[in-house]
């Protein structure tokens, strides 16, 4: 994967994270509500319809959780441009960190409250970031006299 490749796919993700986010939290106050319904069932796999945006803490953990996307989409966005891009080692290395600073603790609690299935949604984010990272292979400039 070439550098540039690896930034775009970067940036997508990092766009796909901040709108997701901003979709969270509009969820609260528009007919998002619905979408993100779905999304909390799906997580407690299967699709049975248990799952909604019914109390107040589930409300402002959601805006919170929405707000956190936003930052780490926008942070991530951030990092490729003025890291990543001058830096590929050191800029996906924070990038793999934050990333899986994230996923092990959302995983982890995921499983054991029962949504599993949270659990193979997080890993095609994890993917999302790490991919390009991990595929990301300089380009050797040839010698010239």
């Amino acid at each position: 994967m070439t550098h540039d490749t690896a930034s775009k796919a970067l940036k997508l993700a990092a766009l796909g994270t901040v709108l997701f986010g901003l979709g969270m939290v509009l969820a609260l106050v528009s007919p998002l509500r619905l979408a993100l319904e779905l999304f909390l069932d799906l997580v407690h796999f299967p699709l049975d319809g248990q799952q909604a945006l019914d109390s107040d803490s589930t409300h402002v953990l959601a805006a919170i959780s929405g707000g956190l996307l936003v930052g780490t989409g926008s942070l991530i966005w951030g990092i490729t441009t003025e890291v990543y891009s001058k830096a590929p080692k050191i800029g996906g290395r924070i990038i793999l960190t934050g990333i899986l600073a994230w996923y092990l603790p959302d995983s982890f609690g995921s499983y054991m409250v029962g949504a599993w299935f949270n659990v193979v949604l997080n890993t095609v984010f994890l993917a999302m970031f790490a991919v390009p990272i991990l595929l990301y292979r300089p380009v050797k400039q040839p010698v010239t006299a």
